[in-house]
């Protein structure tokens, strides 16, 4: 599978153009992809206070549906969304391109940058399979909690349903993981991670691709926001601890990386470490 991880300058509540700069990425490079990735709140910023800024009308998903379409790719990345119950989510879409929509709320609020006081934590984790890849969709704080992600059949997992068109982690019906040695393929961490915490981001994603025996696909933005400067590190990681493809520092734009399943699944017979997981 091809992958390409889009390292974003976010400008801040400006939708329209964050979506515009993204569309400039995804036909940036001559080579398709299968699956094209964004920053956590791609469409506007991190915004901890989101009156004002967190989407009610669906119009970042509708676009996400048509660019996924127009490439017949899957788009992914998080929005911030004021949910039908009238909570505030960090709504994290993996769409494909024949308008099915799978969705994780993000579990770990950012307590210290202040996300728990308006935003209501997602349940459950969320794996989604998408052209015989299977992903954990994570966002950014949730890196740093490992048992959340760990590579084995989970009490709050569930899978979307393919019948379905919005995963509802509370409503939809859904098949549980099945128990075998690993649930999931690569995990996506999508993510606004300060250059000043960037070193934990580096050790914890290549930490998370070691233990659970996975592709990681990390997408960091870069840029400024009122509070803080965002250096990147986007970053494409085998289940080797090696590096597959990693943007340049505090520069915008696409990287792409192949998936090899067939050599992660050699991996994993050879050397079973997950079987012997708690």
């Amino acid at each position: 599978m091809i992958v390409t991880l889009i390292q974003s300058d976010i400008k801040w509540a400006d939708s329209i153009a964050n979506q515009k700069a993204a569309e400039a990425a995804f036909y940036a490079q001559s080579q398709k992809s299968d699956l094209y990735i964004l920053p956590e709140m791609f469409s506007t910023g991190f915004a901890t206070k989101p009156d004002g800024i967190a989407e009610t009308d669906d119009s970042t998903l509708s676009w996400m549906k048509r660019m996924a379409h127009q490439l017949n790719a899957a788009i992914a990345g998080s929005v911030a969304v004021r949910a039908a119950d009238g909570t505030f989510r960090n709504r994290f879409y993996f769409v494909k391109p024949d308008g099915e929509v799978t969705y994780y709320d993000k579990h770990h609020l950012f307590t210290y940058g202040g996300e728990h006081k308006n935003y209501h934590p997602g349940d459950t984790r969320v794996i989604v399979e998408w052209r015989g890849v299977r992903f954990l969709l994570q966002v950014c704080y949730d890196l740093r909690f490992p048992v959340f992600a760990r590579n084995t059949q989970h009490p709050t997992t569930t899978i979307h349903h393919p019948t379905t068109t919005i995963h509802h982690p509370t409503t939809n019906t859904h098949h549980p993981i099945p128990t075998i040695h690993s649930a999931y393929d690569a995990i996506i961490y999508v993510a606004n991670w300060p250059d000043s915490r960037r070193r934990v981001w580096d050790i914890l994603l290549q930490a998370r691709a070691l233990e659970n025996q996975c592709f990681v696909l990390g997408v960091n933005r870069v840029g400024d926001d009122n509070l803080c400067h965002y250096d990147g590190g986007t970053i494409a990681i085998d289940a080797y601890g090696k590096t597959l493809a990693k943007a340049n520092d505090n520069t915008p734009g696409p990287i792409t990386a192949t998936l090899d399943l067939d050599r992660l699944k050699a991996f994993r017979n050879k050397f079973p470490v997950l079987s012997d997981a708690d």
